[in-house]
């Protein structure tokens, strides 16, 4: 499994589409902040608007823009032109998912029957076709990509390369949402992961002078050495066995990896293994000290007071935290 994959896997984000909307004219809709654990996103399907974050920036975004905000924090939908008042919104249903509109009609009222029955908006015009949902991860075991995103996460995936992928994308989602046949919800979950992926991707690639794991994995002489750490958590890494991975000697590597990583080599080492030991948690019934020394760690004593000063909990109340929040949402 290439890093990036790995990383992805650790961080479990479940995707949820929660929202289409076709506007025009003025709009501004407020987003309130998300709690702990899910990062609400918005992709553009067509046209454009402005996303006004919580310190007052304004980046407009076109199709294939995408914007993720990892924390969940606070921020508004506007219209290019920043216009004050505006039609009164309402929310029907496009066949696919909850549509909110603010040209005065509804699906039912001007829409037309899809060959499933299922109500499709007329074309008339819109400025934007936006398409809203969230990724819901576990704390802790995603620590390591989502805590080294900026927020927000905007890019563009309308380019050359990868214009022709995000149409088929785009596509198969909406074309199994509105179908609805048999495991349609987990095929439109699994292509909202990909559409994440696709995203953390282009991110890295236009990060590659920038800082942090996704930085790192863009380094092809570093990125060895973060594969290395991923595939072996338990083996007692020193500096120069890393910098033999990336061919750099013990200081030039130690050196470049500082700059790009924006933390130490053990550091990160360090992140990695709690960030494996949060999955293991979550997704085995081990124990903590064989957790422990799967991720590199002698002794429970030794593993539980990292663990404690890296994720702020012990592994037992860690463990028990999760499975309770768990319960509390089925």
């Amino acid at each position: 499994m290439d890093t990036l994959s790995r990383l992805i896997d650790l961080a479990r984000p479940q995707a949820s589409l929660d929202l289409r909307c076709l506007l025009s004219g003025a709009f501004d809709i407020d987003h309130a902040p998300m709690e702990v654990g899910i990062a609400p996103f918005h992709l553009v399907l067509d046209g454009g608007c402005v996303i006004e974050t919580a310190d007052g920036a304004q980046v407009e975004l076109r199709a294939g823009d995408f914007m993720l905000f990892p924390r969940g924090a606070a921020h508004r939908v506007r219209d290019v032109k920043r216009s004050t008042g505006g039609a009164v919104m309402t929310v029907g249903h496009d066949g696919m998912l909850p549509l909110r509109r603010n040209d005065g009609g509804g699906a039912d009222a001007d829409g037309k029957s899809g060959s499933d029955g299922s109500a499709v908006p007329a074309s008339i015009h819109t400025d934007v076709d936006l398409l809203c949902g969230r990724f819901v991860y576990a704390p802790g075991s995603s620590a390591l990509l989502l805590n080294a995103l900026p927020d927000p996460l905007h890019v563009s995936l309308g380019g050359a390369q990868t214009l022709g992928a995000l149409q088929t994308l785009i596509a198969l989602m909406r074309g199994e949402a509105e179908r609805r046949q048999a495991g349609a919800l987990a095929i439109v979950t699994a292509l909202s992961q990909a559409l994440f992926a696709m995203a953390l991707r282009v991110h890295g690639e236009g990060s590659a002078n920038g800082a942090g794991v996704l930085a790192l994995l863009t380094d092809a002489r570093l990125g060895a050495s973060v594969q290395a750490m991923l595939d072996a958590p338990e083996r007692a890494w020193t500096i120069a066995e890393l910098g033999e991975r990336a061919a750099m000697s013990r200081a030039t590597y130690a050196r470049h990896f500082n700059e790009r990583a924006g933390v130490t080599v053990m550091e990160f080492l360090t992140q990695i293994r709690m960030t494996i030991a949060c999955d293991l948690l979550l997704r085995t019934q081990r124990s903590a000290a064989e957790i422990g020394e799967t991720v590199g760690y002698q002794s429970e004593a030794a593993f539980g007071k990292a663990f404690a000063q890296s994720v702020g909990v012990t592994p037992g109340r860690y463990r028990r935290r999760t499975e309770a929040d768990d319960a509390v949402e089925a």
